[in-house]
């Protein structure tokens, strides 16, 4: 940059100074690189076209503004006397449509990719490329060091109001523009002490951010900053009625936006108390002629949030405005000290990681406004910030909602499902304004169809004359040498529990055991458990689980109670019960003896209507009652 160049220096304005930051520290990144891309139909003269977009960097400061740090306590921004507009006209008439769109990604990566030299004005390139005879792909590329969204829209009403005068052959003389050193210098003679007042009162006792709980752990198959795009649009008739209600009830439409977003908040991190970021338009009214000066404005300001579950929508709504209404008086207040200084988080924990942004400067409309001759269409613009989700809502006739998300973070699905919850809660805000807001449903049409309907579909044929120890020993035929059953670093197969459970049964019947006949189980957990289980079905009779945690006072109850005439236990747990009347059968030292009967199945003797278990209850309200499971329940 040469010194005979400069024309002023001047400090950066807090947003400029977190912009920055966030653009060295992630240098590889595309963080804060905007593109705003439409097509032209109709006749283009470019030399007047490109003549134009010159004309308006020679009249605005910040559009001849570059950025220097190195080498200084704190970085400054650098007004050059004259630059030259980055232009670049590309002829792809020779390509076809599906080439053309082709060549268009690659280019609009290629050019994120290449972002800007911050150290190099202008911080903004134009390419116009020749489609058709009469179509042209328009691509404005623009730092945000420089520009916020409300001054693309003036920059455009200037751009073409050059261009129809050149193209008549006429001058155009227009007021000289407000600097945006006058913001800065505003800025300065503004009390930070009354702004960290307020924010030491508004964000006490809030010491940790409000976690999204639907991300996942951060995934290296994408690359840093790599950002997705989900975006819905509510319908006409939604969209007027939300208007209607703000009109009615002397609300905003960003009001009921950022409540929505609020209790979408609230109702993922399961919290009554939440923060997010809420960008402003930093534009302040008593800087005569704020809201044509070109520059970066926006700030991003926490918004901290309760939800009292008993509060009406509307009572609660109409309290978020006013709460919105006390933050701008502070709109200037810099981010960086909110967060480092005035808040109770530790440094290195942000205080939110979503921000929403309402924007209410169309830019689609302004270029319909002030082109006559020429037609636009396919309006689009690409963004990206430091934050792990970014909340744009555009209110034109249908509202949009899109969602920019680091794809590390999160996936597609997710952030669908997340705008689909968000409109629900839109839609519930209009449906029911006087509810409680504890009432407002969250899920989507589709996801209470999926729950109570498609997930509750669980009809199905089942075996009616068929016990349980019948539909193992079918699978026992089928994959006699597949792993059934896994306890620490010992298996049994289908064929080898099935023959160990055969023995059992085989042995149980010796003692008496068949149908409604009860075996007390005692076990700690293990595979003999299982065998003892399945050898008491295949003898015929019915289990009744006994817990060793179990005092042996209940213990004795239940054994009594049931009328037990056999218990399969282990040696060690034999001290644990009380004098009883049943025949001890201890499964670590008896089993020689089991072992030495037949391994085949043995017929079946019982059948679905007999019993399988008996199950006690917890006994909290009086003597522990049994409740009876026939086979017919169990299969």
């Amino acid at each position: 940059m040469s010194k005979s160049n400069i024309a002023e220096f001047y400090p950066l304005s807090p947003i400029q100074q977190g912009i920055l930051f966030h653009t060295l520290y992630q240098p590889k990144s595309s963080v804060y690189f905007g593109q705003l891309l439409c097509t032209f139909q109709g006749r283009i003269n470019v030399a007047s076209f490109k003549e134009s977009w010159q004309q308006v960097i020679n009249r605005h400061s910040i559009l001849r503004t570059a950025f220097v740090w190195e080498g200084l306590k704190e970085p400054i921004q650098v007004v050059c006397k004259q630059v030259n507009l980055p232009w670049e006209h590309l002829d792809w008439r020779a390509l076809s449509s599906i080439k053309q769109q082709a060549h268009l990604e690659t280019f609009l990566k290629k050019d994120q990719k290449r972002n800007f030299e911050l150290t190099s004005a202008p911080l903004i390139r134009i390419t116009l490329i020749q489609l058709e005879e009469n179509t042209y792909q328009f691509i404005w590329s623009h730092h945000h060091l420089i520009l916020d969204g409300w001054s693309l829209p003036l920059i455009l009403k200037e751009v073409f109001a050059f261009y129809d005068a050149f193209c008549e052959g006429k001058e155009l003389n227009l007021a000289r523009p407000r600097p945006y050193r006058d913001y800065i210098a505003w800025l300065h003679r503004q009390d930070l002490s009354a702004a960290e007042f307020f924010w030491r009162e508004t964000l006490k006792g809030f010491t940790a951010p409000t976690p999204l709980l639907v991300d996942q752990n951060l995934s290296l198959s994408y690359p840093e900053n790599e950002q997705g795009e989900r975006e819905i649009s509510l319908s006409p008739s939604i969209t007027a009625a939300l208007q209607s209600l703000a009109r009615q009830h002397q609300l905003t439409l960003n009001t009921l936006v950022q409540g929505a977003w609020a209790l979408l908040l609230s109702r993922y991190s399961g919290e009554e108390d939440v923060v997010f970021g809420a960008t402003v338009s930093g534009r302040p009214p008593d800087l005569l002629g704020a809201e044509s000066i070109v520059g970066m404005f926006i700030n991003t300001l926490p918004m901290r949030v309760s939800m009292p579950a008993e509060a009406s929508i509307l009572s609660w709504l109409k309290q978020l405005q006013f709460q919105q209404v006390e933050l701008r008086e502070y709109e200037y207040s810099p981010l960086v000290e909110i967060q480092h200084q005035w808040s109770q988080l530790p440094h290195n924990i942000p205080l939110f990681e979503s921000i929403i942004v309402f924007e209410n400067y169309p830019v689609d409309p302004a270029l319909r406004e002030h082109i006559s001759h020429l037609e636009i269409c396919d309006v689009r613009s690409h963004d990206s910030t430091n934050y792990p989700i970014t909340v744009t809502v555009f209110a034109q006739s249908e509202l949009t909602l899109k969602i920019l998300y680091d794809c590390r973070r999160f996936d597609a699905d997710t952030i669908t499902r997340m705008l689909g919850h968000f409109q629900t809660l839109l839609e519930g805000i209009v449906a029911n304004p006087v509810e409680r807001i504890s009432e407002l449903p969250l899920l989507t049409p589709a996801e209470q169809h999926q729950i109570l309907i498609e997930w509750n579909n669980t009809q199905t044929d089942y075996p009616h004359d068929r016990c349980v120890h019948q539909l193992f020993e079918a699978q026992v035929e089928l994959t006699p040498d597949a792993v059934a059953a896994v306890f620490q670093d010992k298996q049994l197969t289908y064929g080898q529990l099935n023959a160990r459970a055969n023995q059992l049964a085989n042995y149980l019947r010796s003692l008496g055991v068949g149908p409604e006949v009860f075996v007390g189980i005692c076990l700690e957990r293990s595979l003999e458990m299982m065998v003892a289980i399945l050898g008491i079905l295949k003898a015929g009779g019915a289990y009744v689980p006994l817990d060793p945690a179990y005092p042996s006072e209940r213990l004795g109850f239940i054994l009594e109670d049931a009328q037990t005439p056999v218990l399969l236990t282990q040696t060690h747990l034999i001290e644990i019960f009380p004098q009883h009347s049943a025949q001890v059968v201890c499964l670590d030292t008896d089993w020689e003896t089991i072992a030495q009967y037949n391994e085949e199945n043995p017929v079946n003797i019982a059948d679905t209507s007999n019993l399988a278990y008996i199950i006690y209850t917890s006994g909290s309200t009086g003597k522990p009652k049994g409740t009876m499971i026939p086979h017919q329940g169990l299969v």
